[in-house]
């Protein structure tokens, strides 16, 4: 049997583990969740890093840092995950769906300003399979009618546009380390804080600051504990955003080989990209395609198919043979919630019709080459089989 997803193991997480517990310090902010912060906020060259308790809720804090309010509008597009659209519906912003690029499946940054209206106040990106969105251009149509910029970056660690690691270019990013994420701890994200389209420093830090207090339940205990206050009171909305140093212990195991399972997933999808490459030279499937200036992360390996009943076919197809593929989101301006939060801008020429086509291949750490193979050519027979 292939799975579709094995969560990443390297060896070293129990021994974190055991080690946070002798510490005695399994509550958030202890020495791993400081190192896996540190390493975070050196590796994308952000200003600030905080992890939190899942991707949803890092989305759920930027939502909060835009200050939006009841019926402000957000633009995202349609082909996510709801903790996308979740996060701005529960601060009562009203969700404006915009259509996406079949080439990458992200958001189209031609439709974006056509959806701009004078309640506007925030875009939200989504670098779908690690591949980054046109991010010159969307930041630029933020600056010009003075929006935020939110990165879901959840597919996206390590991965760079234009040399820039994506989640470190809006004003804020937020990553996930959800068990089917490059990077896990089991459950659990980070929060991204960049200056963005701040003017100043100054704003920047009263982000930061105003996410420490969101992060420890409402209170100033971050600056009580660094020495800054004598005593820590609740100051302000907060939850419980602020994961186990457990969790960090299990995560920094994998940030410490982060190349290295970059490396091997990489090799997956090259593996995949040159035995599939003869099917799509055929026009029988479509490959993904990876921009000029983006540097993907092997978050992925999608293929489609000329139809929905066609990748219907073929999921079924590969799970006789104990080969794990599966589809991929619901457009969410067709989803109930959807219909009932937001409302799609423009034709919906792309979002459905691609969604329906698009299969994802297992892609995990140590996946075998005799594993790739197998995939690969169970794809050949079924092809080659609808050719007869």
């Amino acid at each position: 049997m292939i799975d579709f997803n094995v969560p990443p193991y390297v060896g070293n997480e129990l021994t974190y583990i055991r080690q946070a517990i002798e510490n005695r310090k399994i509550c958030g902010d202890g020495e791993f969740t400081k190192r896996c912060s540190a390493w975070l906020t050196k590796r994308f060259g952000c200003d600030h890093a905080l992890l939190t308790t899942s991707g949803t809720t890092a989305l759920e804090m930027a939502a909060r840092l835009c200050d939006l309010q009841p019926g402000d509008e957000v633009i995202m597009p349609s082909f996510t995950f709801s903790s996308t659209a979740n996060a701005f519906v529960q601060v009562g912003a009203r969700i404006v769906f915009v259509d996406i690029r079949p080439d990458t499946m992200n958001i189209d940054e031609k439709k974006i300003e056509h959806a701009i209206t004078d309640r506007t106040r925030a875009i939200v990106v989504v670098h779908y399979a690690g591949v980054a969105c046109a991010m010159d251009e969307i930041m630029e149509i933020a600056r010009r009618h003075g929006l935020k910029v939110v990165e879901d970056a959840a597919h996206a660690p390590l991965a760079t546009y234009k040399g820039r690691a994506l989640g470190s270019i809006g004003d804020f990013g937020c990553l996930s380390f959800h068990e089917t994420k490059n990077y896990s701890m089991g459950e659990g994200g980070a929060l991204l804080i960049n200056r963005g389209t701040h003017e100043t420093e100054a704003q920047e830090t009263a982000s930061f600051e105003k996410a420490e207090i969101m992060r420890e339940k409402g209170t100033d205990r971050s600056k009580f504990m660094r020495g800054q206050v004598d005593k820590y009171t609740w100051v302000d909305y907060g939850s419980s955003y602020l994961p186990s140093d457990m969790l960090a212990a299990y995560l920094w195991a994998q940030l410490e080989k982060a190349d290295e399972i970059n490396k091997d997933r990489i090799a997956t999808w090259n593996a995949y990209y040159e035995g599939l490459k003869p099917l799509a030279d055929a026009g029988r499937i479509e490959l993904q395609t990876v921009p000029e200036g983006c540097v993907h992360n092997a978050h992925m390996f999608w293929i489609k198919c000329a139809d929905l009943q066609e990748r219907t076919e073929l999921l079924s197809y590969l799970r006789d043979r104990q080969i794990y593929a599966v589809f991929h989101y619901i457009p969410l301006h067709s989803a109930p919630a959807g219909l009932r939060f937001g409302r799609f801008d423009g034709e919906d020429e792309y979002t459905t019709r691609e969604s329906e086509r698009l299969a994802r291949l297992p892609l995990y750490y140590h996946l075998t080459a005799e594993d790739r193979a197998q995939v690969i050519q169970a794809i050949k027979d079924f092809y080659e089989a609808r050719a007869c």
